[in-house]
């Protein structure tokens, strides 16, 4: 599977912005699909996760401020993130994970947030 992570850019500290990640095939089975961030000189941290069955998960820091969300219909996931920090600024990741044929994770090419203050 490859995934296409799009939406990134710079941005004032409290706006919202949001991030797509496409998939070249149907993630309806993908067990959970995911936002990771690693921001300069960090390690990359899971930001949100939303499983097959549509629960989601947040890291404790964006809870309340970002959304994950998905529409199978467009093999995309979404993350929509409000109130924007200067913390948040890194490059998020999109990932996927799939238990077809024994655990294989798949990530996407990075896309850069910048929240200035």
């Amino acid at each position: 599977v490859q995934l296409q992570a799009s939406g990134g850019g710079l941005v004032q500290a409290g706006e919202s912005l949001r991030l797509s990640c496409v998939a070249s095939r149907s993630i309806a089975n993908m067990y959970t699909m995911g936002w990771y961030r690693q921001a300069p000189g960090m390690q990359r941290e899971r930001v949100a996760s939303i499983s097959t069955g549509g629960n989601t998960n947040y890291a404790d820091s964006v809870k309340g401020r970002f959304t994950i969300s998905r529409d199978v219909a467009k093999n995309t996931v979404y993350l929509q993130m409000g109130s924007l920090k200067p913390e948040d600024t890194a490059v998020y990741y999109c990932n996927a994970v799939s238990l077809s044929i024994g655990r294989i994770t798949f990530w996407g090419q990075g896309t850069k947030v910048t929240v200035s203050s």
